[in-house]
């Protein structure tokens, strides 16, 4: 075993896209950086998560969306060619190599080492290669963790040794099984209920409650019915006892008495911190644990040390992690260099948004598109509160985008202050809704400003005008 040793300004644990941009933002700022990754550079997201997910989606989403189309829809004679949509998942994981990520890190002036980088002393990293081979790091700076999260395997009896896929099996399998049973409610199960159903499989949704817990309720009863519509078995408020494999098949027994048999199980029940083997203990935190930072992103008791992204548990969303790592970049090296540090609530140097206004996409079918508060977590938080909910297909636009358009908008206002605390879009895609809500919610902009933003005729975006109109002038 040989040893080397270099120093940085910063030193960023996690080469994924929250990695990358606390990277970025810090070499721009004028310091040196170095990335350790121990496996592929770009991260969960770029190869398991959203752009592999999505690239199962929407070849079915835009089927779907022609036959809601008189004349678009006689011209749709055939099903999906599932091969093509396979191959056309794997093009956007570049066929899980990540030649051209690494050549985006060197051309941004980033260093990257490869192998299982751990704090060994204080702005201290130790990297140690695949082939045994080490190399100290000290960052001269500051350290920044973002290694992200893994899928959580629940304490399922024989759940382990069934060997169960995850979301990296789900989003990455060559082969489509004939049928797939998915334990979990949340965004994971239920988008991977509706790209399974589309390829062919038939699907069986365990949860162990309602679907898309922590959203607005008729969000997750919506796709309960669509994916219900669309042929799978939906057994709600259902708690999984125990699983077996035998052979090609798993046994799946639930706490309603019914036994559910598969081909494949997919665990979707949540995500745990990437932090077991970082050497967090050196360094007086619990390996295992999620990491608390402030809003600059940096360490609750630490000078040094930051975190950004799914280890911080303040939202587990790729464009989240993103927007912590550039706050992080800018105020690492705005401490380094001594510069003017903006960190009261919405400052260059703060992360925010993370506490109201987050948005988020499901990308089932249909779409659900949220950001802020829930009428409940806004009522939770003291807030008084007016829920103003409009049906989408009354919108003139909405009614030309589908024939027969089906959903559901919900505005939650703060009615003290007379701003936008939260909205649920619910509908054909919504998605595209979601960042004028964000602007809403984000910018705190009052109610009567609101009335001047006017929505172009005919599109959905008329749902705010709709929306506006019900909540009275």
């Amino acid at each position: 075993m040989t040893s080397e040793q270099d120093s940085f300004d910063l030193i960023v644990l996690g080469a994924g896209p929250v990695g990358e941009n606390v990277a970025d933002r810090a070499v721009r700022g004028g310091l040196t950086v170095v990335l350790v990754e121990k496996e592929l550079v770009g991260g969960e997201c770029t190869y398991w998560a959203c752009m592999p997910s999505k690239a199962l989606l929407r070849p079915a989403q835009a089927v779907r969306a022609a036959r809601q189309v008189a004349g678009a829809a006689q011209a749709v004679t055939g099903g999906l060619d599932v091969q093509a949509v396979l191959d056309r998942r794997d093009s956007f994981t570049s066929n899980w190599k990540d030649d051209g990520q690494v050549a985006w890190v060197e051309g941004a002036g980033i260093s990257l080492i490869r192998g299982q980088g751990r704090l060994t002393g204080v702005r201290e990293v130790t990297v140690t290669a695949a082939d045994g081979t080490t190399t100290v790091l000290t960052a001269r700076h500051a350290v920044a963790v973002a290694t992200g999260s893994d899928a959580l395997v629940p304490d399922i009896e024989g759940l382990r040794d069934a060997d169960p896929w995850t979301s990296r099996e789900a989003t990455s399998a060559k082969e489509v099984p004939a049928s797939l049973a998915i334990i979990g409610g949340g965004v994971v199960a239920t988008e991977m209920a509706t790209a399974y159903l589309s390829l062919g499989s038939t699907v069986t949704l365990i949860s162990r409650s309602g679907l898309l817990a922590g959203m607005e309720p008729f969000a997750g009863e919506a796709v309960a019915e669509a994916l219900r519509k669309q042929g799978a078995t939906v057994l709600l408020d259902t708690e999984t006892t125990r699983v077996t494999r035998t052979g090609e098949e798993v046994a799946i027994e639930t706490s309603g008495g019914t036994t559910v048999t598969a081909a494949e199980v997919l665990v979707a029940t949540g995500r745990t911190p990437r932090t077991r083997d970082i050497g967090l203990d050196v360094v007086g935190l619990k390996p295992g644990d999620w990491i608390s930072t402030d809003d600059t992103m940096r360490v609750e008791g630490f000078d040094w040390l930051y975190a950004a992204g799914d280890v911080t548990h303040r939202a587990l969303l790729t464009h989240q992690g993103k927007y912590q790592a550039r706050a992080a970049g800018d105020v690492i090296a705005a401490r380094a260099q001594g510069t003017p540090v903006s960190d009261a609530p919405w400052g260059k140097h703060v992360a925010t948004a993370d506490h109201s206004a987050v948005p988020q996409v499901t990308f089932t079918d249909p779409e659900v598109a949220s950001v802020g508060l829930t009428a409940a977590a806004a009522q939770k938080a003291g807030i008084r509160v007016r829920v103003v909910d409009y049906e989408i297909g009354q919108v003139a636009g909405a009614s030309v985008h589908a024939d027969g358009y089906q959903g559901k908008a919900r505005m939650v206002v703060d009615e003290d202050r007379q701003v936008v605390a939260g909205v649920t879009f619910v509908g054909p895609d919504v998605s595209e809704l979601l960042q004028a809500a964000t602007i809403a919610v984000a910018g705190e902009v009052p109610i009567a400003r609101l009335w001047h933003a006017v929505p172009a005729y005919p599109t959905i975006s008329e749902i705010w005008l709709r929306l506006l109109e019900t909540y009275g002038r």
